[in-house]
């Protein structure tokens, strides 16, 4: 049995590409789908490089979810991975795949989380808070920004000369480390496969 993943982001998609490197050839976990609710979003061509099924989607499709649940089961996902996704997920699309969403963001929450952190504005406000410390946080999916179960956290140092750019190449690099494993780990114990 392999445990199909769709992976969602907004943006230029380095932590999906790390994501497809990482399961590429894993008999048991595979991307089978990109979506992104904008057209332009690079991580649409890194899903076309990886030969992986993608799609976009508007807001309203997003909000009203029967196109999109319809998309997902025709691919036959199991889990979703959020990386770089902005909007806020619907409650039916929690409903279908509950504690089978998880977002990764890049800070220590439940600091810096909410709507409208994301980006160099979450390193804005740590750098601005005087925090030592700062990080990745990867957690479950519910009906607030940034507030469900937390599976795993990283941090690393924050300094003094830091510029949001310095924090932000930090984090990446946590988030390549990491994120990949964890939502292995994370699938194989939500549904009971080995992870040797």
């Amino acid at each position: 049995m392999s445990i199909k993943i769709a992976i969602f982001g907004s943006g230029s998609g380095t932590n999906a590409e790390n994501i497809m490197q990482y399961f590429n050839g894993n008999l048991s976990i595979e991307v089978a789908l990109v979506l992104s609710n904008k057209a332009d979003a690079y991580i649409l061509e890194r899903a076309r490089l990886h030969h992986i099924p993608y799609a976009v989607f508007t807001k309203t499709d997003f909000n009203n979810t029967v196109e999109l649940l319809s998309l997902l089961k025709e691919h036959e996902v199991d889990f979703i991975v959020l990386a770089g996704f902005l909007l806020q997920i619907p409650v039916d699309l929690i409903h279908a795949y509950p504690n089978k969403i998880i977002n990764i963001h890049p800070a220590l929450l439940p600091k810096y989380g909410g709507k409208g952190m994301y980006g160099d504005r979450v390193h804005d406000a740590v750098i601005a808070s005087g925090d030592k410390f700062s990080g990745i946080t990867i957690h479950y999916i519910d009906e607030h920004y940034d507030s469900g179960s937390i599976i795993f956290q990283a941090k690393c140092d924050v300094l003094t000369t830091d510029t949001p750019n310095d924090l932000a190449t930090r984090i990446h690099a946590l988030e390549y480390k990491y994120f990949p494993k964890v939502i292995e780990d994370t699938i194989c114990k939500e549904f009971k496969l080995s992870s040797e």
